[in-house]
């Protein structure tokens, strides 16, 4: 049985099949081949509320790397710019990306390590 991820903020990019990578704090357990069902939101659902599956995908590629790696002050601004696409934020700067979704929701530092998940869709050939 495929793993529950939310997709919360990036809803829209998946039904586009635009956004095709996560970053995680944790999930040091996925490898490629393994399958998420990608929903609204999985946690924090109040009674009765529907699980909303967005789409079926299958991990292809899963790493850690330092948050800061898509920081132009790493000197990574092609992958920081390349990366916020892949995310679901095309336009988006890198470091407004770190800033809002990793320093304040999660009191992370661009020193801390992440796990970037890389997936296809299932409702696509396989490369």
């Amino acid at each position: 049985m495929p793993r529950l991820m939310s997709v919360a903020f990036t809803e829209d990019a998946v039904r586009n099949r635009t956004k095709t990578v996560t970053r995680r704090k944790g999930w040091t357990f996925l490898k490629p081949g393994d399958r998420l069902t990608l929903c609204r939101k999985v946690m924090g659902r109040k009674p009765g509320e529907p699980l909303v599956r967005v789409a079926e995908v299958e991990v292809v590629e899963v790493w850690r790397e330092p948050l800061g790696m898509v920081l132009p002050s790493w000197g990574r601004r092609k992958y920081g710019e390349a990366e916020m696409t892949r995310e679901g934020f095309p336009g988006l700067e890198p470091a407004e990306f770190v800033r809002r979704y990793f320093t304040e929701a999660q009191g992370m530092t661009e020193n801390d390590t992440v796990t970037r998940i890389e997936w296809r869709f299932l409702d696509e050939p396989a490369a």
